[in-house]
């Protein structure tokens, strides 16, 4: 079975590599980054790069695709080549995911309309623009549509796909073989949870990498 993960300038590192640290591991599976052309693709913070092996026109029909997000998915919701390869996979797809701001990406190719869906709780309203029905949840199904929150629980939605395509035991085998067992040193990774000092911060922070400034904390 295929499982696709496109690339772009300015995604986010673990939005891509948390669902393939998970996906990886499902026996029988192949897990491809795959671009408009073959090559490297820069993270939003500009420190890492993971290349992408094939084009998305050599794997245009993936079993499972997982759109990451980040920064660059405000150009990507107007990237023609990215929206329509989207929209072809799903006709055919048997899951068709994304993590964070890559749900923009599937609402602007038509996905989520009339779905629930979720992001990041920056994007929130840019989510309904798109289409869909934001819901403050780590983990939405809509079907064969699911779509994960914030950057970190990409892993929570792959570890969900990997129960339902082999079984809650081999999931379970996965979660304990990367050892997820999250125990953070602060309780503040939701807006419900976080003191205004951490909201506030977080919010120049990603108001500064938006419009590409020197983030001042």
């Amino acid at each position: 079975m295929d499982i696709a993960i496109p690339l772009f300038d300015r995604f986010t590192a673990l939005d891509a590599v948390g669902p393939y640290e998970v996906l990886s591991r499902l026996p029988g599976h192949r897990i491809t980054f795959v671009a408009d052309r073959p090559g490297p693709k820069t993270t939003d913070n500009g420190m890492l790069t993971i290349v992408a092996e094939k084009a998305l026109a050599d794997l245009p029909r993936p079993e499972i695709f997982v759109v990451p997000g980040g920064i660059g998915t405000r150009a990507m919701m107007r990237d023609q080549p990215l929206i329509d390869w989207v929209r072809g996979a799903h006709e055919t797809s048997r899951y068709s995911c994304s993590v964070c701001t890559g749900s923009l990406v599937l609402g602007a190719a038509g996905l989520l309309d009339g779905l629930e869906a979720t992001t990041h709780w920056a994007s929130m309203e840019l989510l309904g623009s798109a289409g869909a029905t934001p819901v403050s949840r780590r983990v939405v199904e809509q079907g064969k549509v699911i779509t994960a929150a914030g950057v970190s629980s990409g892993i929570d939605m792959a570890l969900t796909l990997a129960a339902r395509i082999a079984g809650d035991a081999v999931a379970q085998a996965i979660q304990l073989g990367i050892e997820y067992d999250p125990q953070p040193p602060f309780d503040s990774g939701s807006l419900d949870k976080a003191p205004r000092e951490a909201i506030d911060l977080c919010r120049r922070v990603e108001r500064a990498v938006d419009e590409g400034e020197p983030v001042r904390v």
